[in-house]
């Protein structure tokens, strides 16, 4: 079956290499989904390999020569998806990385991801990150706050670089920043994921004159050196007009900077958020419409206020993983309420995939053994988790569905790993990378052991006598 076929029956869109085969089964990359759960365990994340690349190329084609006169960059946002294969991915593919903690940048380095490719993201980095993001030699610090740059600039101070003296041009020594600015535009499918509001965590101001003041610092600062401007308008965005006024607006403070300053931003980020297809209903513009509403819209304001055209950035992640991942699960209980409804319980839900319970998110699902099976009942699949609100699908069509059965659940390859959780002790699932009908293992299964690996007990609490446990007792009391 060809890639993006709809099966009318099941509401269900099969992204990438996804397949249906005579037998009923399932395969993704040309590999059996029920042999992976038979072979790796459920529940199981499965990434197809060549749609990731596919997805990585589709943007680099959209934004690339031609539209940007400066040309443009795309910068795979690592927070939605991010182990070391993928890292490995997205730096075969061309693309550049971002990050917004140690944590991530830590895999960019282990994994010797070009560290000069790396934009550092966040609204509350630490001093330590800091200080490994300047000896690494990232590219660009994208600065969030005004604290920020006295933390920036004390870690320069602190490891020795000196102030910029000019001579004989630039001083490449210099960390190179971003300042992220807040547009007040509101987009985004859910008030979590709004992130340019005037009311908002991130970014500073346009409105309020912090993002003003945040360039004036910047470019007074001897250890910065800024490159351009950012913003970030929210998350899963299904229409491009949003980012044509966030263009206009950028373009008009970065007018408003050259008359108080004389700076103009040589680069322009419009970080991601591009949304995906979840589930019927979702109409996601494609990479290229979303391009070309932001290059008509950047030359032309360029030229109404004379001012160069910045080179362009975008930041995607959900659009290129999303897509790409699949979730295994085993069905188990199966309890009809009369009248009600009929829930099917799985062995994963919330701790893997949280997104239903903190977005109210949508997807599609299929019986990935008996996928041919016309649907002869509405079902509600729950998670294993001790929560009410652990519920991954509500009234899904699908056939009868038995203990044992395999869902696979589809489009969750973004936030789904990354936010996942040990909420009731429960391990991690592992991940495999499929392409042309080989399966690679890039994750490993937690286990009991790995969640009691950090634990302590302390001396006191080893007590194990009758008289121990009563001194244990009064201790608490």
């Amino acid at each position: 079956m060809a890639s993006d076929v709809v099966v009318e029956a099941l509401s269900l869109k099969l992204h990438g290499t996804a397949a249906i085969q005579a037998d009923g089964h399932l395969t993704i990359g040309g590999v059996d989904t029920v042999a992976l759960a038979r072979t790796y365990g459920t529940p199981l994340w499965v990434i197809d390999e060549r749609h990731f690349r596919e997805n990585c190329r589709t943007y680099r084609r959209a934004f690339g020569p031609g539209l940007f006169p400066a040309g443009a960059e795309v910068v795979y946002a690592s927070k939605a998806l991010l182990t070391f294969a993928v890292c490995r991915l997205a730096a075969q593919e061309g693309l550049s990385l971002d990050v917004v903690s140690g944590g991530e940048l830590d895999a960019a380095i282990a994994t010797g991801f070009p560290l000069e490719k790396v934009f550092f993201h966040g609204n509350n980095k630490t001093p330590a990150e800091i200080a490994e993001a300047l000896q690494g030699g990232v590219g660009r610090f994208v600065i969030d706050n005004l604290h920020e740059i006295e933390l920036i600039e004390q870690t320069c101070a602190d490891a020795g670089r000196p102030e910029a003296a000019r001579r004989g041009g630039k001083d490449t020594r210099r960390a190179c920043v971003l300042v992220r600015v807040n547009p007040g535009v509101e987009a985004g499918n859910h008030s979590y994921v709004k992130t340019a509001t005037n009311d908002s965590k991130f970014g500073l101001s346009i409105a309020a004159g912090q993002a003003l003041e945040a360039v004036q610092r910047v470019l007074a600062s001897p250890y910065l050196e800024l490159r351009g401007l950012h913003c970030h308008l929210g998350s899963q965005i299904l229409e491009p007009a949003p980012y044509e006024r966030a263009v206009e607006i950028l373009m008009d403070f970065a007018a408003r900077v050259r008359e108080e300053t004389g700076w103009v931003p040589a680069e322009l980020s419009l970080g991601g958020g591009f949304g995906v297809r979840y589930a019927e209903g979702d109409e996601p513009p494609s990479a290229s419409t979303f391009a070309e509403t932001m290059a008509r819209a950047l030359t032309a304001k360029a030229a109404e206020l004379g001012l160069p055209v910045p080179r362009f950035i975008v930041e995607p992640g959900r659009a290129i993983a999303a897509t790409a991942g699949w979730t295994l699960y085993t069905i188990g209980s199966i309890k009809s309420i009369p009248g009600v409804r009929t829930y099917a319980a799985v062995d994963g839900g919330m701790a893997d995939n949280p997104r239903p319970a903190l977005y109210q998110a949508r997807h599609e699902a299929c019986l990935a053994n008996r996928a041919l099976d016309k649907p002869t009942s509405v079902v509600t699949i729950a998670g294993r988790c001790c929560e009410s609100g652990d519920i991954l699908i509500r009234d899904l069509p699908l056939p009868d569905p038995r203990p044992g059965d395999i869902l696979a659940v589809s489009c969750t390859g973004a936030y789904n790993y990354t936010m996942s959780m040990n909420y009731n002790r429960l391990p991690r699932p592992a991940m495999v990378l499929v392409n042309e009908g080989r399966a690679d293992i890039i994750l490993r299964r937690e286990t009991y052991a790995d969640l009691a690996r950090l634990e302590i007990v302390p001396e006191r609490l080893r007590l194990r006598t009758a008289g121990g446990a009563a001194e244990a007792a009064r201790l608490t009391e």
